[in-house]
This record gives structure tokens, sequence and C-alpha cells, in this order.
């Protein structure tokens, strides 16, 4: 659980910093994700918070931290 913990925290820094999301932008996708029960980032690029390049750069990072 901590680790999970952990990694969301790593990803939120991630599309802060790296993809300068605002944390408006992450919030709501927070929010959609406990309303709906989705995956983050399908979420942040169904409600065009993120395009397609940023979607793709968020699975290459997810993916390293597997």
């Amino acid at each position: 659980m901590v680790a999970n913990c952990q990694i969301e925290i790593k990803f939120i820094n991630f599309l802060q910093n790296e993809l300068e999301l605002s944390s408006g932008d992450i919030a709501v996708a927070l929010r959609k994700r406990e309303l709906e029960n989705g995956p983050l980032p399908m979420l942040l690029w169904q409600y065009g918070l993120v395009d397609i390049e940023q979607l793709e750069r968020i699975f290459d990072w997810l993916e390293k931290q597997a």
C-alpha cells in the first residue's frame, strides 16, 4: 500500500513537472477517477487534459516504474 502511494506521488510530480499540468487539472482527474473508477492516464486524455503525445509519455513513464 505504501509503495502504491509513493508511486502515485511520483506520478503526480511527473504530471506537474514534466507535462506541466496544473494542480487543478490533476484534481479534476482524481475526482473523476473516484466517480468512474477508471485509470488516471485515460481520464486525463478523455477529458482533454493531455494530448495523445503526452499520453504516450505517461505510459512510457509508468512502464519504467514497473
